[in-house]
């Protein structure tokens, strides 16, 4: 029988912490599953008291309120009980992801001033200098003497739940401190917004490093529900993903926008369980096709407002002229649409989104500068103050509350739902020996798909492979542009700014080759990955040596590689084997070895090795 978690909300009081509602759940369903991946699953009673034991290891070891603890793991059953254990010490979990580069890893690590790090290998944990590294499997099975009761620890809504990282326009990412209280202000909204009962079935498909992650996991833990985690291609793939939603009767489910767009398009079979597909980090530029057997719900929030602060269902009318709304403000938060003199503007003009409300950051970490710039206070009407955050996103409020996203006010930049501070490549390649200056804009290619393009004033002879790797040490894959343009000086505004739009447009300019130099595919292998890669891309021609990743591949790209040379060769290649052999010949070659693996096999089965 499901067992309904009614908001708090709704019965007008303040919403319950996750800690208190997933013990309930414990009590309630000791037995149900609460978190399943891979070939084996959680139940809601080993959750909670592992995570029980995880927070008396951390607490023996002096860790406790106003503390962090980084966590540098794959999605997996076991992150859940790490990160519920790391509140219940009373310090703050803090998600890396795993495929960042070790510069970046260990920069977070030092501005976050980690008391700690969970992670999966031992080299992992050897790599990260200064921070005491805590293996996951030998924890748990050092935890096995220690109390499965929940610790005495006094939190608060005050209390910090989480941190996340994110771009920064100061040439280095920025830490978001969340609460409790917000976090629980967005578990009492999910949970009565979208009806969450024990019955359903939710997904952790979110690389941990994004807050999207926040929101599939607590709220469905909070309610009872199972959470189901696809594997790292699975997830990446939207045939595949549907499929995979459909055999493990998922009821709801979240996926960045790039990835629900496509799961709009494909047809479901009438008897999916999916009631909710939820989306958000990008401009949403589909309706909902008539026929989908579920509702799409578009949702928009910055980091810095606990993931989620407007929300609503994308209706079916394609003969709109633009794209669907945000939705609505969500329980709990304000929106607040205002000119440059923070006075509201009239409904339908367009005007700064400012967001106030219980899901508000606590603000900066460590960066108290930032804080006082980001949040301030606004007056209301009625005379009185409310703390509020600049989002730096225009919009517009329709007179019957729903919200439009126009445009950023500033810089910033989104691909692929992650949040990009082009400041932040422009002050590495500006620290490079041989560059003078830089500006670095987003660009949409061929396939109508953005990708970044940096503009160098340079004094030296480097190129595009030498800027491409001194980028790659430091910043994840999708901050490195996937294009280099040398010009004689950056085109200014009278006032002395970059004048981005005078920036020559890629095609008519010469980019600097991304690799050493260029053949043509030889093999018969290397002709057949060449035509896959070109296909994908909508090119021509690539070098054998070309870096398709840099050349406006992704990681949605490198699904498509695997699937495509699955059908085609009958090969199963890892997405890490992609990342790690991005090019024709590097791929041919491991396509090669594991066809002549294969062909070993079966000559020593048939007795003849």
């Amino acid at each position: 029988m499901a067992t309904q978690v009614i908001s708090d909300l709704e019965r007008g009081s303040t919403p319950s912490l996750v800690l208190d509602l997933i013990a309930e759940r414990a009590r309630e369903l000791p037995d149900a599953v609460a978190v399943a991946g891979g070939d084996w699953s959680l139940a809601f009673a080993e959750l909670e008291t592992r995570s029980n034991q995880i927070a008396h290891l951390l607490i023996r070891r002096g860790i406790g309120v106003g503390d962090v603890v980084a966590i540098l793991m794959d999605r997996s059953p076991l992150f859940p009980v790490v990160a519920l254990g790391v509140m219940k010490s009373g310090a703050a979990y803090l998600p890396i992801d795993t495929e960042y580069p070790e510069a970046r890893i260990n920069f977070v690590l030092r501005d976050a001033q980690a008391s700690a790090v969970f992670v999966e290998s031992e080299a992992r944990g050897n790599a990260l200098a200064g921070v005491p590294s805590l293996l996951v499997d030998k924890e748990f099975s050092n935890c096995g003497t220690l109390p499965v009761s929940s610790p005495e620890v006094e939190i608060e809504n005050e209390t910090l739940s989480y941190l996340i990282y994110t771009s920064g326009s100061t040439g280095q990412p920025k830490g978001v401190e969340l609460t409790h209280g917000a976090l629980a202000n967005l578990i009492a909204w999910h949970i009565n917004a979208f009806s969450v009962t024990a019955d359903d079935r939710s997904t952790l498909a979110s690389s941990l490093g994004f807050d999207a992650a926040v929101w599939e996991i607590w709220p469905s833990l909070c309610a009872g529900a199972s959470l189901h985690i696809p594997n790292a291609l699975t997830r990446l793939l939207p045939e595949q993903l549907r499929d995979w939603m459909v055999q493990k009767q998922v009821t709801i489910s979240f996926a960045p926008t790039c990835i629900a767009e496509q799961l709009m398009s494909l047809k479901w079979p009438r008897e999916t369980a999916l009631r909710y597909l939820l989306t958000g980090a990008d401009t949403l530029r589909r309706y909902a096709p008539q026929g989908l057997p579920f509702e799409v719900v578009n949702n928009y929030g910055p980091t810095e407002c606990t993931v989620v602060a407007t929300s609503g269902i994308v209706p079916t009318e394609p003969g709109r002229d633009r794209p669907p709304s945000i939705g609505r403000v969500i329980d709990g938060m304000q929106i607040h649409v205002l000119d440059e003199g923070l006075q509201s503007v009239a409904p339908g003009t367009e005007g700064h989104i400012w967001i106030s409300g219980a899901g508000l950051a606590r603000g900066y970490h460590n960066n108290e500068t930032l804080t006082l710039e980001r949040f301030v206070s606004l007056q209301r009407e009625d005379g009185s103050e409310v703390r509020a955050y600049r989002t730096g996103d225009l919009g517009r409020m329709a007179a019957d509350g729903e919200l439009e996203f126009c445009a950023r006010a500033d810089q910033q930049i989104k691909i692929l739902g992650n949040r990009i501070e082009p400041q932040e490549i422009e002050f590495l390649l500006n620290r490079h020996p041989g560059v003078r200056s830089s500006a670095v804009v987003a660009l949409e290619d061929s396939r109508q798909e953005k990708q970044l393009v940096a503009y160098l004033v340079t004094e030296d002879g480097a190129g595009g492979v030498e800027w491409s790797e001194y980028l790659g040490k430091s910043l994840p894959r999708y901050m490195v542009p996937a294009m280099f343009v040398r010009i004689s000086e950056l085109p200014m505004t009278p006032n002395g700014k970059l004048d981005r739009a005078a920036l020559p447009d890629p095609a008519t300019a010469t980019p600097e080759p991304l690799v050493d130099e260029s053949d043509a595919p030889q093999t018969e292998v290397e002709k057949r990955v060449s035509k896959i890669v070109c296909q994908l891309l909508g090119v021509e021609t690539v070098s054998i040596r070309d870096n398709f990743f840099q050349l406006g591949g992704h990681s949605l790209f490198g699904a498509q590689v695997i699937a495509r040379v699955r059908d085609g060769f009958g090969i199963e290649l890892q997405l890490r084997q992609v990342f790690e052999q991005p090019s024709v010949e590097l791929l041919a070659r491991r396509i090669e070895e594991e066809i002549i693996l294969r062909i070993q096999a079966m000559q020593a089965s048939d007795g003849r090795g």
